[in-house]
C-alpha cells in the first residue's frame, strides 16, 4: 500500500463539502471511557488495513450509553462527535459499541456520509442469507440492556428469527466485566486474552446449543471479533462481527482497483 504508484485517476484536487482532511478512511466515535482494547478491538487501530480517525464522544460512557435507561443526555454529544468526524474528512462513520445502534437514525440524518453505528446492522443481511427456516443468534455484551429500540433502529424486527444471549449477564464471560462493568471493573481496567478467548468460545457454543436451527451468529460487542476465529472453529457457522462490518464499510466508500490476468 505504501509503495503503490500514484493513482492516475487523481488529476486534480477539489474541496469536498466542508472537509478539512483528505485521504481519510473511517471515523470512529469512541466512548469517553479509559479501558484498553486488544488488536482487532475497534478502539485499537493497529490491526486494520485502512486509515481510522478517532473522536471521543464527550461524556458518552459505557454507563451513560448502555446502563442508564434515559439516553437523552448522550444524543447531542454523539451527533456532535459524528459531525466532527465528517468535518475531518472521514468517508464513513462508525462507533466502538454496538449499543450506539440506539441512535443510528439520528446520526445518519445529521451527517452526509454513511453511518455504521453497530455490528447489528448485519442482522437483516444475515437473515436474508440463511433463509427463513434458520435463526440468527446475537451475542451481545449484556442482554438486559439490548432493547427493541436498539434492534428496530438498525432495521431488525424483534419478532423475527432471532435468538439473543448476553455474554456477561447470561453466558459467563466475566473477563469483560474487568473492562466495562462500572460496578465491577478495577481502577485500572484490564483483561487476559486467553481467558477472554476461552470464555467467548464457551459462550458461543452455549448460545448455539439453545437452538439447532441457528444458521449464523452476530457479535454485537467491539471486543469480540478477536475471538471469532477460535469460536468459528468450534461451531462451524458464519460469524458477523465488527471486523466484517468495518471492512465492508471501508470498501463501499473507498472502492479498490483490481489487478490480475485473463
Amino acid at each position: 500500500m505504501f509503495y503503490a504508484p500514484r493513482d492516475p485517476g487523481i488529476k486534480d484536487i477539489r474541496a469536498r463539502q466542508n472537509h478539512v482532511g483528505y485521504g481519510m478512511g473511517l471515523g470512529v466515535m469512541l466512548l469517553d471511557d479509559a479501558y484498553p482494547g486488544f488488536p482487532g478491538d475497534v478502539r485499537n487501530p493497529s490491526a486494520f488495513p485502512f486509515p481510522i480517525q478517532y473522536d471521543i464522544a464527550t461524556e458518552v460512557s459505557n454507563k451513560t450509553l448502555v446502563w442508564d435507561q434515559d439516553k437523552t443526555p448522550v444524543r447531542a454529544p454523539i451527533i456532535a462527535s459524528a459531525k466532527r468526524l465528517e468535518k475531518y474528512g472521514c468517508r464513513a462513520i462508525a462507533s466502538e459499541c454496538g449499543y450506539f445502534a440506539y441512535f443510528q437514525q439520528e446520526v445518519a440524518n445529521a451527517v452526509s456520509v454513511p453511518v455504521f453505528t453497530s455490528s447489528l446492522l448485519q442482522v437483516p443481511f444475515a437473515q436474508t442469507l440463511i433463509g427463513s427456516s434458520k435463526k440468527v443468534a446475537i451475542l451481545c455484551a449484556q442482554r438486559r440492556f439490548l432493547t427493541d429500540r436498539h434492534l428496530e433502529a438498525v432495521g431488525i424486527d424483534p419478532n423475527s428469527n432471532l435468538i439473543i444471549g448476553g455474554a456477561q449477564d447470561e453466558l459467563g464471560v466475566t473477563e469483560f466485566d474487568k473492562l466495562w462493568d462500572p460496578e465491577k471493573r478495577p481502577q485500572e481496567p484490564y483483561a487476559r486474552y486467553e481467558a477472554c478467548e476461552i470464555q467467548m468460545v464457551e459462550a458461543t457454543k452455549a448460545l448455539v446449543a439453545r437452538d439447532q436451527n441457528i444458521g449464523a451468529i452476530i457479535y454485537e460487542c467491539t471486543v469480540m471479533q478477536p475471538f471469532s476465529r477460535a469460536a468459528q472453529r468450534e461451531v462451524g457457522l458464519p460469524i458477523f462481527d465488527w471486523g466484517t462490518l468495518l471492512h465492508y464499510a471501508y470498501s463501499v466508500v473507498a472502492a479498490r482497483d483490481y489487478f490480475g490476468h485473463v
